[in-house]
């Protein structure tokens, strides 16, 4: 809605009747101007006069006002527009267009494009524009804000930019005279701003995350899980997670570990990072692996290191039972083990496998210490359907606990993608007792479709698999050792035949979801 205000001139110049007298001319035009709005507004008996527009200047005044009949008046006004109703003074909504001040450029400028209005033009439309002071939230021109000279009409001399930094929109006023600033940065973060209550103090930082390839849906999590995070001095939080980079967290993962930790942008150097990895550094964890540990665990940064994270360490040297020396082997393979309620898995998990299996407290021990995941995995879902598959081929659970001590990570391995296949093929192609997998249980946790059948396939083909049941041990060495031990031929040969066979294999099972 264009909205109209009250601006007051003095008729005769303060300061400049000099210059004014000059050049009769255009103070006729002015004075021409000012008696037929004080005939249009008869009822003010001040000595000076109003003008009740946004503007003075035609190019930016509505060109398509008509009359009552239909009639296109002119942008000025007349005595012939003196009798009509103030309704015609007035834009509509609908047929108003949007002004935009640049306070930089000091114009004003169409969103609709250059105005293409036509209608009666003035000498005032090619001497005269609108300049205007902020004043105490009006628009002011005081008596000798009135000039005149070079033969030209002015009115002040300009907008006041009242901050270089801002924008004002004339089309969003705010009571008589007052400007709403637009917001430099009214594209930035859109989505973001439309979710969250965003603060422009936040860009800063937003714009330094973003370099690590964090997007508006990922501040939303962040501001989700911890909205303080995106609060942080952007310079405060550049030097915290520089120092992880310097202690060997990689690039990549700092974008991970921000989401799942974003508290992470709060803990100051000195008095939290610092000693943490220090801590981590005593257990013998070498400077290599600190970045993954890191990563894999950033929690660890939110625990106190005397209060949480030592107790849980001496927990599991006196109560598990992990020798010192393996102890930085272990968090490398498990860092969440420092995070978790040890206490608990420990002594949910010694028990079943000691009531299952009948597994001593040193087999426990030693599948920890190799595989210190088992404290994470789930007894329902995880243990008990792997040990009943494992009974359901034949095994003895003397035998399942051989397997599961030098093979932890069978517990996790998927039934139907992994154990159940490979049992398959042991038993139908390598024609292998099950008894077999007791002596190498490795044959569960290798690869069907990069490592046993190509490498089976291959003796098969050279005709050097040996009768009987294939053994087992061909598929322990790496692919060299294989070619020259038990193929002969060299490590191209062996290649090009396993790429063969896995893109035929690729082509039947595409065939089969045809």
């Amino acid at each position: 809605m264009a909205a109209f205000y009250l601006y007051t001139f003095n008729l005769i110049p303060h300061s400049h009747s000099s210059s004014a007298s000059s050049n009769p001319d255009s103070l006729s035009n002015l004075n021409s101007i000012s008696a037929k709005i004080d005939k249009r507004r008869s009822s003010c008996r001040t000595s000076g006069f109003t003008v009740l527009s946004t503007h003075s200047n035609p190019r930016i005044l509505k060109s398509n006002r008509r009359s009552r009949y239909g009639q296109v008046l002119s942008p000025y006004d007349t005595d012939d527009n003196a009798g009509d109703e103030d309704g015609d003074w007035f834009f509509d909504d609908e047929d108003s267009e949007t002004e935009e001040f640049d306070a930089d450029r000091k114009k004003f400028k169409s969103q609709k494009g250059n105005d293409t209005r036509q209608g009666s033009r003035r000498q005032l439309e090619e001497d005269q524009s609108i300049r205007s002071l902020k004043s105490e939230g009006s628009f002011n021109i005081s008596k000798g804000e009135l000039d005149v000279k070079n033969g030209k009409n002015t009115i002040g001399s300009s907008y006041h930019t009242f901050n270089k930094s801002e924008d004002y929109d004339s089309s969003e006023m705010h009571g008589i005279g007052k400007l709403k600033p637009r917001k430099s940065t009214e594209n930035k973060y859109c989505r973001l701003s439309e979710e969250i209550d965003l603060d422009e103090k936040w860009f800063p930082l937003l714009d330094y995350l973003s370099t690590f390839g964090l997007k508006e849906s990922h501040f939303i999590q962040m501001y989700e899980r911890h909205m303080p995070s995106l609060q942080i001095n952007a310079c405060s939080a550049q030097e915290r997670l520089e120092y992880l980079s310097s202690v060997g967290v990689k690039h990549r993962d700092i974008k991970r570990i921000i989401l799942r930790q974003p508290q992470i942008l709060e803990y100051t150097v000195e008095n939290n990072l610092k000693s943490h990895v220090a801590f981590l550094v005593g257990l013998g964890i070498p400077d290599s692996r600190i970045g993954h540990v890191i990563a894999a665990a950033p929690s660890l940064f939110s625990y106190s290191v005397e209060n949480s994270l030592k107790p849980t360490v001496r927990y599991l040297i006196e109560e598990v039972g992990i020798k010192k020396n393996d102890l930085g082997k272990v968090v490398q393979l498990s860092p969440q083990i420092l995070v978790q309620r040890i206490d608990n898995s420990w002594n949910a998990r010694y028990s079943f496998l000691s009531r299952e299996l009948g597994a001593p407290r040193d087999s426990i021990v030693k599948m920890v210490t190799k595989h210190p995941q088992l404290l994470h995995y789930s007894i329902e879902d995880g243990f008990l359907p792997r040990i009943n598959f494992l009974r359901s081929i034949g095994m003895r659970n003397s035998d399942i606990l051989k397997v599961v001590t030098n093979l932890t990570q069978v517990l996790s391995l998927s039934l139907e993608d992994n154990l159940k296949p490979k049992y398959m093929y042991l038993v139908n192609e390598l024609r292998n007792e099950v008894h077999s997998l007791t002596k190498y249980p490795m044959y569960l946790s290798l690869s069907l479709d990069q490592r046993i059948r190509p490498r089976h396939r291959f003796l098969v083909s050279l005709k050097k698999a040996p009768k009987g049941p294939f053994p087992l041990s061909s598929f322990v060495p790496t692919d060299e050792c294989f070619c020259q031990q038990w193929a002969g031929t060299s490590l191209d040969s062996y290649l090009a035949f396993r790429q063969r066979l896995l893109l035929k294999d690729f082509a039947k099972k595409y065939e089969k979801r045809r």
